[in-house]
């Protein structure tokens, strides 16, 4: 079964850091992502842009609505994601918490349902 680990953090911290900092969390990161592609459960995945540089879309009676940054404000954001092929929501949950970010800020595990055959 596939699963989204989607990945919060909170963005004001995040641009505190230091280069060293930032170093460290993006070596912790690339360890990771190769372990999970080793291990044959990797499907994808991809770090998201700040929150300033999105738009929200809506489209109501019709007429579209675009709006600047995500549509709730929160302490933490989407900041990237894994989605990952695992056999139950356990091994899921296993690894959303070995992911670097677990760490200070959360990660939601997702499940994916199969699409119904047409």
């Amino acid at each position: 079964m596939q699963y989204l680990l989607l990945i919060y953090y909170n963005e004001v911290e995040w641009n505190k850091l230091s280069q060293g900092e930032l170093n460290k969390i993006f070596t912790e990161y690339m360890a990771y992502n190769k372990s999970i592609v080793d291990s044959g459960h990797y499907k994808g995945g991809n770090r998201l842009d700040f929150t300033s540089k999105a738009k929200t879309v809506r489209v109501r009676d019709g007429k579209r609505m675009v709006t600047d940054g995500p549509f709730a404000e929160t302490k933490e954001q989407l900041g990237g994601y894994f989605l990952v092929e695992v056999k139950d929501s356990e091994e899921a949950v296993e690894l959303a918490a070995r992911i670097p970010g677990a760490r200070s800020g959360s990660i939601e595990v997702r499940p994916i349902p199969p699409m119904p055959a047409r």
